[in-house]
């Protein structure tokens, strides 16, 4: 078989759906400034589906200083890859700033949160190492696990009793191969809300011996009483040896950091290939989210009203009697009952006649039978926002518990 006709025959499990979704289901054109409201096809929309959980997408200062690193430096300063050219005392500045941020003795600039955390996994484990990771982390991770040579145990999500058992096997496997194990787990998953178990994953060092790598992209900024994330919110931080996080959520940016001990760190600087053979990032980015990290820590009211909005939402969501899982982060899944089809009138009907933007997650990211909606607060959100979004929920929960989004005829 021809390798292109392969690829048209099978279109993979999205790509099935491209025919009708590719721009208004997947691929979709927010337009406008970055706001709860923006413009979907030329009509103001509510929106919940973008990551700005603070806000600091628009924040004047950070335009500013966006702008003003843009006009001193251009996008191609600093050139070359990190090791060779491209260092520069802004962005050791900016790692500086983000280890004592998160109570780590240093810290690393990735260009990428998803090809950062596949690079470290890559670096930091051998073939003779066992990795054990949770069964809902996120894709990145399964795909860093994936290339891994050695020997891989997967333990059923949050669950204590099936992370020992696997670290029992691990313990007999490394032994047997003179290597070490790497357990790696998430902060915030992002698909449900809830936490890692950090805090019990690491009184299990009592018993086993491992180390901890979280990835923290939900919880850093939004999580812990300082912002610095779900390992501070469940006094583990000292407790995770590898911490990761991304510039693309609560920093409204690109790219992303790792942290952990100078020896780590020094490690990871001249084995990710993943960093050492590509450019670094550019000086507006690194500038600009010297000025986030600035806000972040400045303005503890950001993360203040978030929780606000997070906790308006949730508990309006739960008292109507909507199933919003066992979310303890801002992440905000709505579980409903109903087909393919059904989300896709149910989607229409919320974007068309109600005015509300969210993002829609159905098979096989959720077993068969299970839409769900998932809605991301933010600090700019309002009171408002929140009650005009549940009293639409209800409206469409109604239709859908009567059958009503069999036909097409109820969308606009």
């Amino acid at each position: 078989m021809d390798l292109f006709e392969k690829l048209l025959t099978n279109r993979g499990p999205l790509g099935s759906h491209s025919h009708y979704a590719h721009g208004y289901f997947t691929f979709p054109k927010l337009e406008g400034d970055i706001a709860p409201r923006m413009k979907f096809r030329g009509k103001e929309v509510l929106t919940w589906s973008l990551n700005n959980y603070l806000g600091l997408a628009n924040h004047p200062e950070v335009r500013k200083a966006d702008a003003e690193a843009a006009a001193e430096w251009g996008m191609a300063t600093p050139m070359g890859a990190r090791i060779m050219s491209g260092n520069s005392n802004v962005h050791e500045q900016l790692e500086s700033e983000l280890a004592d941020f998160v109570k780590k003795p240093d810290a690393m600039l990735l260009n990428f949160g998803y090809q950062g955390v596949v690079s470290i996994i890559d670096a930091l484990v051998d073939r003779h190492d066992v990795i054990v990771y949770d069964a809902e982390s996120h894709a990145c991770i399964i795909d860093g696990v994936r290339l891994h040579q050695g020997k891989r145990f997967v333990y059923s999500h949050n669950d204590m009793e099936s992370l020992e058992k696997q670290l029992e096997r691990a313990t007999r496997w490394a032994e047997n191969t003179g290597g070490a194990i790497l357990v790696i787990t998430e902060g915030v998953f992002g698909m449900s809300g809830n936490l890692g178990s950090l805090d019990k994953i690491v009184a299990l060092k009592e018993k086993f011996s491992f180390r901890l790598f979280v990835d923290d992209a939900h919880g850093f900024g939004t999580m812990g009483a300082t912002g610095a994330g779900t390992g501070e919110y469940l006094n583990a931080q000292d407790g995770i040896d590898v911490y990761f996080s991304t510039f693309a959520k609560s920093m409204a940016s690109i790219g992303a950091f790792v942290a952990s001990n100078e020896q780590v760190i020094e490690y990871l600087r001249y084995n990710m290939r993943s960093q050492i053979f590509a450019k670094s990032l550019p000086m507006p980015v690194t500038a600009g989210a010297l000025k986030r990290l600035e806000l972040l820590r400045a303005n503890p009211e950001l993360k203040d009203k978030l929780w606000e909005v997070v906790n308006a939402l949730q508990s309006g969501l739960r008292e109507k009697g909507f199933n919003i899982g066992t979310t303890e982060s801002p992440v905000t899944p709505v579980f409903l009952n109903g087909q393919i089809s059904d989300a896709t009138q149910l989607t229409l009907d919320l974007r068309e006649n109600y005015n509300i933007f969210c993002s829609i997650v159905v098979y096989p990211v959720v077993p068969k039978d299970v839409i769900m909606l998932r809605l991301i607060p933010t600090a700019i959100h309002t009171l408002q926002d929140v009650e005009e979004t549940i009293a639409a929920f209800e409206k469409i929960s109604q239709k859908l518990d009567k059958g009503l989004y069999s036909s097409p005829a109820v969308t606009a």
